[in-house]
Parts: structure tokens; C-alpha cells; sequence
């Protein structure tokens, strides 16, 4: 089976939680592309549902499945977001933002009441820190907000020619050392122009990975 069809599976296995007058909010990327296109089969069947998008791509997308998009910014409360993750491990923690839209995706996961992720079998792993942390960056703090993402021992790239939705800057971070990932999600959250990073800890409730044709349903711990 292929990775492109996995990514199906687990999307199509997310999507099926999805309930008649829910707000859905829907993530960026591949993965979640094959969500917007199921929810859209299922508005087409008569499913009735609102969404907020994580970013302009998707929210095209979305129109053109046939979904009613809301602007998250009159939303304070969302029923059910999906998104997909770039690594996620079993204790449900995340790093996502490979297209950049980490920073509404981390606000419209905040907001929701259950949040899912889905994924091909290739981005589950051990323990999260292999691929890199992205960052969104003011511009006018590039400067000081990479090098104080340097102090914290991150090879720093900025994606050239590349701004986000909100007009700002990523900073991709491959860092030698996560063994921390909250005390590490702290330390760059408390840099002043550092806007949003893809560490995702406690916001995934659960997530659908697909692999070899099969899914496979990760729920977080439960916290004693």
C-alpha cells in the first residue's frame, strides 16, 4: 500500500468523527488535504457543517469541496479539528509546520474541544525530535529571535522567499538536544518575537495512523 493512500485511510478515519452541526477546523498540508477532500464527500451526502481553516490554502480548498468556511477570528470555540503532524510519537506529542501554518494551527487546536491527528505510518516515532522545528518569526526580530534560537543549541535555516498567512517568517530548527520538549517549548515561547513554534504537547487527543493499509487509533495517556 502506499504512503499517499495511508494518508487517506487516516484521514477518512478522522473525518468519520465528524457530526451533523459541528465547526470543524482544518489543518494545512498533505495529509490534511485528503481530510478537506472526505468531509467534503460527506457535505455532498448531506452532512451539514461549518469549518475554519488554518490557512488561505485550505480554506480554498474547503470552498471548493463544497464547505461553508467561517473566519476563526469570530470563532471562539471549535467542535473538532484535524490536522496532520510531521512527527508524533506515543504519548501524543507532536511536532508539526512543515507548511508553515503552525501558528493558527496551535490557535485553532487551543480552541478545540477534541483535537486529531492523522498521519502515514512513516511520522510515528519513538520519541519526537527528529524532524525540525519550525518557528514563526516577526520579521523585524529576525535577527535577535535566531540567534537566541541558536543559544538554545538550534541549527537555525529561514526559509527563503517564504512568509506565512500572517506576513511573518519561519525559522526551521533542527535542535541537537530534545530530550526537554516542554522545557524547550517554554524557552523559545518566552522569546520575545518568536510568535509560534510546531512543538505540539497537549494538544492532540487523539490520532489516526495509517500504515500498510491499516489504521491504527492512539488516544493520549490517561494523566493519574
Amino acid at each position: 500500500m502506499s504512503v499517499k493512500n495511508d494518508k487517506r485511510l487516516a484521514a477518512e478515519a478522522a473525518v468519520a468523527e465528524v457530526q451533523d452541526g459541528m465547526v470543524v477546523g482544518l489543518g494545512t498540508g498533505s495529509t490534511a488535504a485528503f481530510a478537506v477532500a472526505a468531509l467534503g464527500l460527506r457535505v455532498a451526502g448531506g452532512l451539514r457543517v461549518q469549518a475554519v481553516a488554518t490557512s488561505e490554502a485550505t480554506a480554498e480548498a474547503a470552498r471548493a469541496a463544497g464547505i461553508a468556511v467561517l473566519d476563526f477570528a469570530d470563532c471562539a470555540a471549535v467542535d473538532l479539528a484535524i490536522d496532520g503532524a510531521d512527527e508524533i510519537d506515543a504519548r501524543l506529542w507532536a511536532i508539526k509546520g512543515a507548511g508553515g501554518a503552525m501558528l493558527r494551527e496551535k490557535a485553532v487546536a487551543a480552541a478545540a474541544r477534541r483535537f486529531v491527528v492523522t498521519a502515514d505510518g512513516s511520522k510515528r516515532v519513538d520519541a519526537i525530535g527528529g524532524a525540525k522545528v519550525p518557528v514563526e518569526v516577526l520579521p523585524f526580530a529576525r535577527s535577535f529571535v535566531v540567534a537566541q534560537l541558536e543559544a538554545l543549541g538550534a541549527a537555525v535555516t529561514v526559509r527563503s522567499g517564504y512568509r506565512t498567512d500572517n506576513d511573518n517568517l519561519v525559522a526551521d530548527c533542527r535542535f541537537r538536544d530534545m530530550s526537554d520538549p516542554r522545557g524547550l517549548a517554554a524557552s523559545i515561547a518566552a522569546i520575545p518575537g518568536a510568535l509560534g513554534h510546531g512543538l505540539f504537547l497537549d494538544e492532540v487527543d487523539v490520532a489516526y495512523v495509517a500504515s500498510g493499509g491499516k489504521v491504527l487509533k492512539l488516544e493520549r495517556p490517561v494523566r493519574l
